[in-house]
């Protein structure tokens, strides 16, 4: 009894699991797709290609040029490395005070120490130039570069 009742139960799965409807004469399946989903499909794609140009936060180095009270000099050196060094970020930290001045945004200390020979060469700052470990913004496509090497 219990192998024909398991028999009608597949027989009446298969026949009721028809899925979509086939035009019986070409044997072709007919696919009803909603467009919205091309929507979102490229909606999804757009948010993660901007994900990838977005800042993200690591550790990472700068370097610590100059802690002074004096505004001018701080705004003269800023200035100095912004139009040497247009592709690298300048910080200026007020800490009471003091105005800190920071500079570049680098995932390898070695990178870092390059720099600091260069400023040190061209003598911007008058005292010592120290590499920091810090938390520095980088792009997502540096980072999964740098995670790649």
């Amino acid at each position: 009894m219990k192998q024909v009742l398991i028999a009608i139960g597949l027989l009446f799965f298969v026949l009721a699991g028809k899925a979509q409807q086939s035009d019986s004469a070409l044997n072709n399946i007919t696919v009803v797709k909603d467009p919205r989903i091309d929507m979102l499909g490229k909606k999804m794609a757009d948010y993660n290609e901007s994900l990838s140009t977005k800042l993200h936060t690591t550790k990472g180095y700068r370097l610590m040029l100059l802690s002074t009270s004096d505004r001018n000099v701080a705004l003269q050196v800023r200035t100095q490395l912004l139009q040497l060094y247009p592709d690298q970020s300048v910080y200026m930290i007020f800490q009471s005070p003091f105005i800190k001045l920071k500079f570049g945004n680098f995932l390898d200390k070695n990178e870092a120490n390059d720099y600091k020979k260069q400023i040190t060469a061209l003598k911007l700052v008058s005292g010592n130039i120290y590499v920091v470990p810090e938390m520095i913004e980088v792009k997502g496509d540096k980072l999964t570069q740098q995670d790649n090497n």
